[in-house]
C-alpha cells in the first residue's frame, strides 16, 4: 500500500470537503462512489500561503459539478508540498506531478477510465503540476485536455517545455494569462506560450477592476506574504473567467488572434477566418496546432466578463492648416436592441493629411445591429475649415458583420469641435461591397 503526499477528494456536495479516494484501496472508489464512466476533471491548486484550499477551487469544483452533473469532479490536494517557501515549493510540482499521473494510470488499469477523458484544470503552479502530470504518463495514452489558469511565471519563464506547461502535456492545452505584468523583471503569471491557444485578456498584462500600484506598496510593506490579497486579483481572475464560461452559456467570451496588442487595440484582428478567433474557457474549439496561437480580448471588471468588440475604420481628410490636430472624439451608437451614448475614443496618433485611422470599441451589452452612429468633436477652439470625415466602416468581431455608413448631411462635410455629425447605413453597391477590411 503506497501512500501519496497527494489528497484526491472526489467533490460530492457543498457541505462535504470531499470524499478521499486512496490509490491503490479500490474499495475507497466505492465508498466514494466513483463512476468510471463518466469523464473526469481536475481541479490542482497552486501556491498556498496559509496552508488551506483556497475559495475558488470549491466554487470552481461546484459550478463544474452543477453544470455537468455527469463528470467526476476531483481536487488534487498537495497543500502540504505547495505550503513552502516559492522556490522549494516549485521544486515539488515535478514530483506532485508524477503522483497524479500514477494516480490516473491506476484509475486507467482499475477503473477503466479513458485517459483522453480527463481534463485537469491547474491554477498558478498547479499549471506546471498539470503538465508535469501530464507528460509522466507513460505509454502512447494521452490526458485528453490542460487547462492552465495563470500558469506560475517565476523559475518558469523562459525554460525548455520540458521544464513546464507545453503543449505536448495533453492532446489539448489552453491556458488564460492574466497576471503578466512584470517588476523588477518578474512576473506572477507567465508571459510566454504554453498551450496551443494563449489567451490574454485586457492584454494579460493586469486586469480592470484591480489596482495596480496597492500590490507593490504591499509587498514593500508586508514582504512576500503581503502578496495574498492584492496579487489575487489579477492573478486569480484568470480562475474567475473560466468560472464565468461554465456559468454563462449565453455570454460566452470570444478572443482573436493577434501579433501584439497594440495591433488589437486598433482593432485589427477581429477575424475568424481561418480559426482566428476562439472561446475562452470550458467550451474552447478545441484543435492542434503546429504552434502557439496568441488571442487577445477586452473584458469588464466583473462578472459576467463578456464585451462586444468593433472596429471602427474612418477615413479622415484634415483640411486645417497645422499640420497635426489631436482632438477628442465621442460615439454614439444605436442599434436594433439598445443605444449606447457617448464612447470615448482613443487617438493613437495625431490626425494629419488624408488617412485611414482604425480603432477597437468595446461595448458591455449586445446593441443588437449597429443601425446609426452620432460623431462628434469633443472639445472647443476653431480649426477652419475643419476635418471631413465621409464614411465609417465598422466590423462587428462577435457576428463578423461588416458595415458602412454615410453622412447623413451630404451639404456640410466638416467637423468642427464642438460638433456632431450623424452617420446611416450607406445604400448598398456591390462594387463598394468589394472593398476588404485589412
Amino acid at each position: 500500500q503506497q501512500n501519496l503526499r497527494t489528497k484526491f477528494r472526489l467533490y460530492t456536495d457543498p457541505a462535504e470537503e470531499g470524499c478521499l479516494i486512496a490509490f491503490n484501496q479500490i474499495e475507497t472508489l466505492d465508498r466514494c462512489n466513483f463512476n468510471s464512466s463518466l469523464p473526469l476533471v481536475m481541479i490542482v491548486h497552486g501556491w498556498s500561503v496559509d496552508g488551506m484550499l483556497e475559495n475558488w477551487v470549491w466554487k470552481m469544483a461546484a459550478t463544474l459539478k452543477s453544470k455537468h452533473k455527469e463528470t467526476n469532479v476531483m481536487i488534487a490536494d498537495w497543500l502540504s508540498f505547495a505550503h513552502q517557501h516559492y522556490p522549494i515549493a516549485v521544486q515539488n510540482t515535478r514530483y506532485i506531478g508524477q503522483e497524479i499521473a500514477g494516480f490516473l494510470e491506476w484509475l486507467e488499469v482499475r477503473a477503466q477510465i479513458i485517459l483522453s477523458d480527463v481534463h485537469l484544470i491547474g491554477y498558478s503552479l498547479g499549471a506546471h503540476v498539470s503538465g508535469f502530470a501530464g507528460s509522466y504518463i507513460s505509454g502512447t495514452n494521452k490526458i485528453g485536455r490542460i487547462t492552465g489558469l495563470d500558469p506560475a511565471g517565476p523559475l518558469f519563464e523562459g525554460m525548455s517545455p520540458t521544464d513546464r506547461l507545453s503543449p505536448d502535456d495533453a492532446n489539448f492545452v489552453d491556458a488564460i494569462h492574466t497576471f503578466t505584468k512584470q517588476h523588477m523583471g518578474l512576473s506572477v503569471g507567465i508571459e510566454q506560450p504554453v498551450a496551443h491557444f494563449d489567451f490574454y485578456p485586457n492584454g494579460g498584462t493586469f486586469q480592470p477592476g484591480c489596482h495596480i500600484m496597492h500590490v507593490y506598496n504591499h509587498i514593500a510593506q508586508y514582504g512576500i506574504t503581503g502578496i495574498t490579497q492584492t496579487v489575487k486579483c489579477a492573478h486569480e481572475r484568470s480562475v474567475h473567467l473560466f468560472i464565468d464560461s461554465l456559468l454563462h452559456d449565453d455570454k460566452q467570451s470570444m478572443a482573436y488572434w493577434c501579433n501584439d496588442i497594440h495591433k488589437f487595440d486598433k482593432g485589427m484582428c477581429l477575424s475568424c477566418r481561418k480559426n482566428r478567433c476562439n472561446t475562452l474557457g470550458y467550451h474552447i474549439r478545441k484543435e492542434r496546432l503546429q504552434k502557439s496561437r496568441r488571442l487577445f480580448l477586452k473584458t469588464r471588471a466583473n462578472m459576467p466578463f463578456k464585451v462586444y468588440h468593433y472596429q471602427f475604420k474612418i477615413h479622415f481628410i484634415n483640411e486645417i492648416q497645422e499640420k497635426q490636430v489631436e482632438p477628442t472624439f465621442t460615439v454614439s451608437l444605436t442599434g436594433t436592441k439598445e443605444d449606447v451614448e457617448n464612447l470615448p475614443i482613443t487617438l493613437v496618433e495625431g490626425i494629419t493629411g488624408n488617412k485611414t485611422y482604425s480603432f477597437l470599441i468595446t461595448l458591455d451589452i449586445d446593441i443588437g445591429e449597429l443601425m446609426m452612429i452620432k460623431f462628434k468633436w469633443e472639445g472647443t477652439g476653431t480649426y477652419r475649415p475643419g476635418l471631413i470625415v465621409k464614411k465609417i466602416r465598422v466590423k462587428a468581431g462577435e457576428t463578423q458583420q461588416k458595415m458602412t455608413f454615410c453622412s447623413q448631411s451630404i451639404d456640410n462635410v466638416h467637423l468642427h469641435p464642438s460638433q456632431e455629425k450623424t452617420f446611416v447605413r450607406c445604400e448598398n453597391h456591390p462594387r463598394r461591397l468589394k472593398r476588404k477590411f485589412r
